[in-house]
């Protein structure tokens, strides 16, 4: 069968990235399948980038544009530091994350959310989607993941959350996101950053809870489909 294909023809380039900040510092999480249209290219990718001690960025969108934002920024931050003297605050992160992304609107195709802590303005979260445009939020969600989450998020984020109540919503929303939306998926990443400093966390498949109609993890096809009768010769 002759199948001829596109290779200019737009890719499906979905994720699910969260900021939430709570009382004393911010959470971010994001889901870790990296697809190219329908074929999964990593199941086990890092989407939250570190630009400087006490700031990270989610990415979502072209990996290969948010690199090489990410990669800018960290180094003009890099720069910055050895300038003042001090660390770079959350808001001069986000303003470089946006400067890059508005001005190169037209090149590149990517949505981060910038989140941190400083000794100034504590927790800070701050959307930069497609196009430049930066906004600080409570919370922020981004990528194709995103689009289920709106409601869920209207209802359940609160003012004042401690840091645990602030994981788990990440942890349950990105499971949510990873449930319905075919271009999320793999494991659950995040990032916890206070006052004490930073905090990875890290949740494979069999420690998210299951939604409607999900199926129980898996160690191998075989599980599902049952072991073939032995053949008779």
């Amino acid at each position: 069968m002759d199948q001829k294909m596109d290779f200019n023809a737009p890719h499906s380039m979905g994720t699910t990235i969260i900021g939430v900040t709570y009382n004393g510092g911010v959470v971010l999480g994001a889901d870790s399948r990296t697809s190219t249209g329908v074929y999964v290219a990593n199941r086990a990718s890092d989407k939250i980038t570190q630009l400087t001690d006490n700031v990270y960025v989610c990415r979502s969108g072209s990996a290969a544009d948010s690199q090489v934002v990410s990669d800018y920024v960290r180094y003009f931050l890099h720069q910055h530091t050895i300038q003042l003297g001090q660390p770079a605050t959350v808001k001069v992160a986000a303003n470089l994350v946006r400067l890059l992304s508005y001005n190169n609107k037209n090149f590149l195709e990517t949505g981060l959310i910038v989140g941190g802590w400083d000794k100034y303005e504590g927790g800070q979260i701050y959307g930069v989607p497609l196009g430049g445009t930066i906004v600080q939020q409570p919370f922020a969600i981004g990528g194709s993941g995103s689009s289920y989450l709106y409601g869920f998020f209207d209802q359940a984020w609160k003012e004042g959350m401690t840091k645990d109540e602030a994981e788990d919503l990440v942890k349950k929303a990105v499971s949510l996101a990873i449930a319905r939306d075919g271009a999320s998926g793999g494991v659950v990443r995040t990032v916890i950053i206070n006052s004490e400093g930073v905090t990875r966390n890290f949740y494979p498949g069999d420690q998210l809870p299951l939604w409607h109609e999900e199926l129980e993890p898996q160690n191998s096809l075989l599980d599902i489909l049952g072991a073939p009768e032995p053949m008779n010769i």
